[in-house]
C-alpha cells in the first residue's frame, strides 16, 4: 500500500505554492517510513521555486530539512525502529559505488546523488511522482542509509534546519581544521550563518561576523561571536586585514567579495556556501600574493551529518527558528527574500489544513 501523502508544492516559478496530494511508495525491506513533523525552509528551496537554475520540473514539494517520528521499518532495517526520532537532509540515495560514496562523501557523488526532491524518482511507477518529493509533505520513505538519528537532547523543530544549514556549515569547519586558536570571519548572518557563529565557537574559534549593518550585532554575540565587522567600513575592513584563517561566505545572493579576500591571512580560504546564480569577481593578486583560496563545499555526507548533529548534542546547540504553519509558506518566501528571518522559517506539519 502507498501512504497517501498531502504537502504544499509550486506548480510553476510564478504561482503561489499550494496545498497538493501525492502517493509515497509503500516501504521495501531497506526503507524507514517517516511521519514528518518539521521541515526547514531553506533559500535553496526559494531557487528551485522560481526556477532560478532554469531546471525545475513541476509541481515540486520542496523541503530537504526534515524530522519526523518512524512510522514503520523495512524487513532488512536494524538501525531504527518505529518511534524514532529520525532526519532527512538534502539527498535520499547515490551510487554507492564512485570513490566519493565509499569514503562517506556522498553528497559529491560522480553521476549524482539522488536530491531529496527535484530529483528523477526510480520508483514513478508506484507513485506517479516524476521526480522525487520533499519535506513540506507529512510523510516520507526513505532508504536507510540516508536517514540519521536526531538526539533526544535536541528539540525536533530546531533540529530540522540542522539537516542542511547545520551540516553545510559544520563541514567546512571541520574540513579546514577549525579549533582553538582559528579565526574565523562568517559572512552573513542568516540561516546558514548564524549556525556558523555557534558551530566555530563550540570548535573553540574566535569567531567575527561581517554584516551589513550592526542589527543583529546582539544576537551575534549571543551566539558566541567575539567580533562584529560592517563591511561598507572601508577602515574598519583595511584594519581586519589579513586576520583570518577562514571565511565562511554564507550569501545566497550576487555580492562583492574581492575586498574580502584581502581579510585572509596567509594560506587562508574563503569558502562559498550561497547558491548565487552569478559570477563573482576575484582578482589573481589578492590571491597570489599571500597564498590565499576561494572554495566551495556541499552539504556533508551521511556519516559527517551524523557526527554533526551528535556535536550539536554535545555542546547544546540548535537552531534559531521562527515555527509557521505551512499554509503561511508564500508569506515566508516573501520575507526569506528581505532576509526578514531569525534565522530559519520551519513548517509545522502537524497545522497542515485538510
Amino acid at each position: 500500500m502507498t501512504i497517501a501523502t498531502r504537502a504544499f508544492a509550486a506548480t510553476s516559478s510564478t504561482a503561489p505554492l499550494s496545498p497538493y496530494a501525492f502517493d509515497r511508495r509503500s516501504p521495501g525491506p531497506d526503507d524507514v517510513a517517516i511521519e514528518i513533523k518539521f521541515a526547514g525552509v531553506c533559500h535553496s528551496d526559494l531557487h528551485i521555486v522560481k526556477n532560478d537554475l532554469g531546471n525545475t520540473t513541476y509541481p515540486i514539494v520542496p523541503g530537504h530539512e526534515i524530522a519526523g517520528v518512524v512510522t514503520a521499518v523495512g524487513s532488512n532495517v536494524a538501525r531504527f525502529k518505529v518511534g524514532d526520532r529520525v532526519g532527512v537532509g538534502c539527498m535520499v540515495d547515490s551510487c554507492r559505488q564512485c570513490r566519493s560514496c565509499l569514503e562517506g562523501e556522498e553528497q559529491y557523488c560522480v553521476p549524482g546523488m539522488t536530491q531529496t526532491y527535484g530529483s528523477p524518482d526510480v520508483h514513478a511507477a508506484e507513485t506517479g511522482q516524476k521526480i522525487t518529493q520533499g519535506g513540506y509533505s507529512t510523510a516520507i520513505v526513505v532508504d536507510q542509509n540516508y536517514v540519521v538519528t536526531i538526539p533526544d537532547s535536541i528539540p525536533l523543530d530546531a533540529a530540522a534546519p540542522l539537516l542542511c544549514a547545520g551540516i553545510t556549515t559544520y563541514s567546512p569547519l571541520k574540513h579546514w581544521k577549525v579549533g582553538p586558536g582559528s579565526k574565523v570571519a562568517v559572512i552573513g548572518l542568516g540561516g546558514l550563518g548564524h549556525m556558523a557563529v555557534k558551530l566555530a565557537s563550540a570548535m573553540g574559534a574566535e569567531v567575527t561576523v561581517l554584516s551589513t549593518s550592526d542589527r543583529k550585532k546582539a544576537d551575534a554575540e549571543r551566539m558566541g561571536a567575539k567580533h562584529f565587522l560592517i563591511n561598507s567600513d572601508k577602515a574598519a575592513m583595511k584594519a581586519a586585514g589579513e586576520s583570518f584563517d577562514l571565511i565562511i561566505n554564507t550569501v545566497s545572493a550576487t555580492h562583492e567579495i574581492a575586498s574580502h579576500v584581502n581579510l585572509l591571512a596567509r594560506d587562508g580560504t574563503m569558502v562559498m556556501l550561497g547558491l548565487t546564480t552569478e559570477g563573482l569577481p576575484v582578482y589573481a593578486m589578492g590571491l597570489l600574493w599571500r597564498r590565499r583560496s576561494v572554495a566551495g563545499s556541499l552539504i556533508g555526507g551521511i556519516r559527517e551529518t551524523q557526527e554533526m548533529l551528535d556535536f550539536c548534542a554535545e555542546h547544546g546547540l540548535a537552531c534559531d527558528i521562527e515555527l509557521i504553519a505551512p499554509d503561511q509558506i508564500n508569506e515566508a518566501y516573501a520575507r526569506l527574500e528581505k532576509s526578514d528571518v531569525r534565522y530559519r522559517f520551519v513548517l509545522d506539519m502537524a497545522r497542515i489544513q485538510g
